[in-house]
């Protein structure tokens, strides 16, 4: 299972929110390509950078910052916030990122979604952001009437290959992972799945490993890493036992 640590960006900076709200934002770094080039250093094979300004706006906002974490980590990144049409997409992935997170234009758009991921096939990634079971849209400031499994199972019809499922009400929380949500997603869809949301400790990861044979390809971390509370080697390490 792939530990991957999140790199959340507003005005260039690293920072991190509680449930996706802007008004509780925390500042942990003024330069995000130092905290992925640590990350780097601490054993990552993989970072997951969140253009928040962009998920707020409806268009990345930050691809310079995004750029420069590119160049310098040597390391897979994959990228969501304001990605909403092929046109984005194709720029985003052109400053070197292997994948672009597709959420809010595939919950409000079906025609947007199968142009994408007919069209970036493995490059893209369905973000699947649920709040109290139902799809939140445009960073989390809004959510639909649609239950987050359907909008997934829906979404395989349109040839999502991977998705990263979020429990928003877990998110800078803390309070540990719902492994509940986690698996009814992993049961639904049958592709593999990224889960975020809760990590608060070393036993969530543990918490987590059974359901790798049900398809849980990686869990993303946030600030469990920031504040301490989980060691990112650790966390690699345990993710790495049979």
């Amino acid at each position: 299972m792939e530990v991957i640590p999140a790199i959340d960006i507003i005005a260039g900076r690293c920072v991190r929110l509680v449930q996706g709200n802007f008004d509780q934002e925390t500042v942990f770094s003024d330069n995000p390509v130092e905290m992925a080039e640590q990350w780097a250093q601490q054993g990552a094979t993989r970072l997951h950078v969140v253009d928040l300004d962009g998920a707020r706006t409806g268009y990345p906002q930050n691809l310079n910052v995004v750029q420069k974490i590119v160049q310098s980590v040597g390391i897979p990144v994959q990228i969501g916030g304001g990605i909403r049409t092929l046109e984005t997409a194709k720029k985003v992935l052109q400053t070197g990122v292997q994948r672009v997170i597709i959420g809010t234009s595939a919950a409000l758009d079906n025609n947007a979604a199968e142009t994408m991921f007919g069209e970036l096939k493995e490059q893209a990634v369905l973000g699947v952001d649920a709040l109290n079971g139902y799809v939140a849209v445009r960073g989390w400031q809004a959510r639909t009437e649609e239950r987050a499994i359907d909008f997934a199972r829906r979404m395989l019809t349109l040839g999502v290959k991977r998705i990263i499922f979020t429990d928003i009400s877990r998110d800078g929380m803390l309070r540990g992972v719902n492994t509940i949500a986690i698996q009814r997603m992993l049961d639904a869809v049958g592709i593999p799945v990224i889960a975020s949301g809760g990590v608060a400790s070393i036993n969530d990861i543990k918490r987590l490993m059974p359901l790798q044979s049900k398809g849980l390809e990686g869990v993303i971390l946030g600030k469990a890493l920031y504040t301490g509370a989980l060691c990112l080697s650790d966390a690699i390490c345990t993710a790495c036992q049979e």
